[in-house]
């Protein structure tokens, strides 16, 4: 099948006009309080109509941009995003810590995947977000034309192999085939690199809030590991960082600098380089997790870590579990000077990974259909993030504190001082709503007054009563 171009579409030109005016606001050309032209000055500037410049105006009032003041015209707005204050950076010291896996886990999971929930626990998306019809059909057609797509061990499907490499160009960094390991999912690829580069006992690095499955896997290979303060927009505080490897002994640092989960942030590039300078200076390996990374809510694919590794010290973990089918369990895995290491263990991990899934992932790549779907999911994503921010501004009590995100759908939330994030989840799923509480993206127990709610589902008046909800239940608390 040969390649389809991405889709070229050009964009309304209404949305094309709005898009300079949120440029001259990102410039600071246009600053909050600046009235904006006329309708007719813009439809004269533009040449366009006045209903297509009412329409770009409409747009951008929609998205908080803009407000309209009668019989005065429209004046640009402190975007709505900046005027909820995000939850606080509290850098502290910490030391390595051999994690004891919260018993509480097992049940959150289980309760996080109860149908009769609203699913703000939940770290995917919903399924019907998700390009299942067009799967289907790819799927059915590889099992009517190749019933034997099964009857032998796949080692890693070189079709796959190939379309991730030719996406990796997007990232910064140029990949072949050959660097390419395919495994179950980005956390079997988390999991096969620490035993690649690490041993029982070694101390890890991980951001402080960080995903759960990292810790547990941590865990699971009796690691240890070393919290490191991370800054909702700037990352892991290379200076607290540094200090730990000095006096720890940090083997490799996991990070995952694109749509962070739980943050949501995307680093800033010179972030990223001085990450990974810092690693390379001190041959530590960093892990980088970046299963999110072509979710970001601008549209153009960010860079990775591994694009300014010059040492071979950086390892990329990802999967499309985010983004086609949490299911399929189709992630993989670059690990540069480790990959015999990391095939190795995969070898005697699972022996190897289930063939029809890379199949039909390959071939939706190769179709050009991934990159249509991604910018519906992304532009999706975004507005949804919006809304349960706006939601939440408005239900929750004052003081409540809200990431956000440059891509992905997730929410970190920081509540009051007097709100226990555990309570609040119990309390919660006897309404039938689940949330993660924030003590389990800690090592430590940290972040007890925190919590983590999933924008990934079409948003809809269940979800507004739902959040309503888990504001009057963090009003009772104390």
């Amino acid at each position: 099948m040969t390649s389809a171009a991405p889709s070229s579409t050009p964009r309304p030109l209404y949305l094309r006009i709005a898009d300079n005016v949120t440029q001259q606001v990102s410039s600071g050309a246009l600053r909050a309080g600046d009235r904006v032209p006329s309708l007719r000055q813009l439809g004269r500037q533009m040449r366009v109509s006045m209903t297509t410049a009412l329409q770009a105006y409409l747009w951008l009032e929609s998205r908080g941009y803009l407000e309209s003041r009668p019989r005065s015209g429209f004046y640009v707005r402190t975007p709505f995003a900046k005027l909820i204050p995000e939850p606080q950076f509290r850098p502290r010291k910490t030391r390595p810590t051999e994690i004891d896996t919260d018993a509480v886990l097992s049940d959150i999971i289980e309760e996080a995947s109860d149908p009769a929930n609203i699913p703000f626990g939940l770290g995917s998306a919903s399924p019907e977000l998700f390009p299942s019809r067009k799967l289907n059909l790819i799927l059915r057609r590889i099992v009517r034309e190749h019933p034997d797509h099964s009857a032998r061990y796949d080692f890693g499907s070189e079709s796959l192999r190939r379309q991730i490499a030719r996406r990796s160009l997007a990232t910064g960094r140029a990949l072949s085939p050959r660097d390419v390991t395919i495994t179950s999912g980005a956390l079997e690829a988390i999991n096969l690199t620490l035993r690649a580069v690490a041993s029982p006992g070694d101390v890890i690095a991980v951001e402080s809030p960080t995903f759960f499955g990292i810790l547990g896997t941590a865990a699971s290979l009796k690691m240890k590991v070393i919290e490191i303060p991370t800054h909702p927009q700037e990352g892991m505080d290379l200076n607290a960082l540094e200090e730990a490897i000095r006096r720890h002994r940090v083997k490799a640092c996991i990070a995952m600098a694109n749509c962070h989960n739980p943050l949501g942030y995307v680093l800033p590039d010179r972030a990223k380089k001085a990450l990974v300078e810092l690693g390379a200076r001190y041959e530590v390996i960093i892990i980088e997790d970046d299963v999110y990374g072509d979710l970001d809510f601008s549209g153009s694919r960010p860079r990775t870590l591994k694009s300014f590794d010059r040492t071979e010290s950086v390892i990329l973990c990802s999967s499309f579990s985010k983004t086609l089918s949490p299911g399929y369990r189709v992630g993989w895995v670059a690990a540069g000077r480790f990959r015999d290491a990391v095939a190795r263990l995969k070898f005697l991990t699972t022996v190897a990974t289930p063939s029809l899934s890379q199949l039909v992932v390959a071939e939706f790549l190769e179709s050009g259909g991934y990159d249509r779907h991604l910018k519906r999911l992304q532009l999706m994503f975004a507005q949804q993030a919006e809304l349960v921010r706006k939601a939440i501004a408005n239900h929750f009590p004052e003081g409540t504190r809200i990431s956000r995100p440059a891509g992905g759908h997730l929410l970190w939330v920081e509540l009051p001082a007097r709100v226990n994030a555990l309570k609040l989840y119990r309390a919660a799923l006897d309404k039938h709503i689940s949330i993660l509480p924030g003590m389990l993206f800690s090592a430590t127990g940290r972040f007890e007054h925190h919590i983590r709610i999933n924008c990934g589902a079409n948003f809809s008046p269940a979800h507004e009563r739902a959040l309503s909800t888990l504001g009057r239940l963090c009003e009772r608390s104390t």
